[in-house]
């Protein structure tokens, strides 16, 4: 039976672009549905560059797990017949919850197209949709880096939640500090929504530190120094990495988050270690 106190878990993949990957992610999706996750996420690409893949994903693994499974969908490059449609077929096959982003413009484009901002799709889906859809918005506790200040940024969260959001899901971080400030700051504002925590797993410094570059994400000065000087050493990065995120999701836990959506990357190892070290196996959700 689920126990309704038991913190949330919700994993995130991206939609596969090769044969290859298209083959492997039921391995990776059907082993994380073991974790009786609330839902799974699947990314939209920048402009909108996966919408097919994306779709593809969220029918077969909510097909193949029974999971709520819900698409990312952005405003960039959208406009309103195209979303209409969009909406029209997620609603026929049964999907329930939407993941709604401004998004990230492609190389090369010059407009954002009908919506400006996160909180416009959010209106709009509501508008089209009444309440058919749970809608989950993006949170920047370490601030958008596009944002000119974290005012600002309270503002547009705030924007979203008001507009019809749901829940927000976080960027990744790794200072739970920023977490709690940030949820502290909208709760100020009477924002009263579930703020799941972003959980990215440490197993390639490389590629963590491109990401967190392009996304604005702080690595502490201490963790990236150690992982530097691990060099190619990839056994000591994951053991390190799994040490270093463990102890944030336990951090967020026992101060109050709801539960922890990961950052998958298409990888079910990394996670379970953590969710079976954090002994959430076995909650009871």
């Amino acid at each position: 039976m689920s126990d309704s106190s038991a913190p949330e878990l919700s994993f995130e993949f991206f939609p596969p672009r090769t044969e290859a990957g298209r083959d492997r992610l039921p391995e990776v999706y059907t082993k994380l549905a073991e974790l009786d996750p609330r839902f799974f996420s699947v990314t939209f690409g920048a402009g909108g560059t996966t919408r097919d893949f994306t779709f593809d994903a969220v029918k077969n693994i909510s097909r193949d797990t029974g999971i709520c499974t819900a698409p990312h969908l952005s405003c960039v490059a959208s406009d309103k017949a195209d979303l209409r449609r969009l909406l029209t077929q997620y609603r026929e096959h049964g999907i329930k919850r939407i993941v709604t982003l401004r998004g990230d413009m492609p190389s090369g484009m010059l407009g954002l197209g009908e919506f400006r901002y996160a909180r416009d799709l959010v209106d709009f889906i509501r508008e089209e949709t009444g309440d058919h859809f749970d809608l989950t918005v993006a949170a920047y506790p370490e601030c958008h880096p596009q944002a000119r200040n974290f005012e600002q940024d309270i503002d547009h969260f705030a924007d979203k939640v008001r507009a019809g959001a749901d829940m927000a899901i976080t960027q990744y971080f790794f200072n739970p500090d920023a977490y709690h400030h940030f949820v502290d700051r909208v709760r100020a504002r009477g924002v009263d929504v579930p703020i799941l925590p972003g959980i990215m797993p440490i197993t390639n410094y490389t590629k963590l530190a491109r990401f967190s570059e392009m996304c604005g994400a702080e690595i502490p000065r201490w963790v990236r120094r150690q992982l530097e000087s691990y060099g190619d050493d990839s056994d000591s990065i994951q053991a390190f990495g799994h040490e270093v995120v463990t102890r944030l999701c336990q951090q967020l836990l026992d101060q109050g988050a709801p539960g922890l959506h990961f950052y998958t990357l298409n990888q079910a190892e990394a996670c379970t270690r953590i969710v079976s070290d954090l002994s959430l196996e076995k909650a009871g959700r």
